[in-house]
């Protein structure tokens, strides 16, 4: 069993940064393709980015392309999420998630196995 807890979320203007951190315990990650997936109210979870567990290869949904960042430590079991630029359009929960170890990157949800609560992330206009 792998444990996901998000934390870094909250408000900021429309411009802004904000870096959200994804703590796993349990199983260790190193070997797992770690994902970001969003979902604003009302719409439907979209993947948002993702880095590959030995190769560190990472993959971004067009929005957040050149804005966001995706990093990991896996000495220290944690993944994160640099999102610079912000937009209001970013408004969502955001969530971390695990797939199964060895797997390749994949933007789709159903390929992760572990997933976190999610932190909010509020852009302001």
């Amino acid at each position: 069993q792998v444990q996901l807890v998000e934390s870094g979320g909250g408000l900021v203007q429309a411009g802004g940064s904000l870096r959200l951190s994804c703590a796993a315990s349990g199983r260790s990650i190193n070997v797992r393709t770690m994902g970001w997936f969003r979902q604003a109210p009302g719409k439907e979870r979209e993947f948002v980015a993702a880095i590959s567990g030995i190769a560190g290869r990472t993959g971004y949904a067009d929005s957040v392309k050149g804005r966001f960042t995706i990093s990991r430590d896996n000495a220290q079991n944690t993944v994160w999420l640099q999102m610079n630029s912000l937009k209001p359009e970013d408004t969502a929960v955001y969530s971390c998630a695990a797939s199964a170890p060895f797997r390749p990157i994949t933007t789709i949800g159903s390929d992760y196995d572990y997933w976190g609560q999610g932190t909010q992330v509020t852009v302001s206009s």
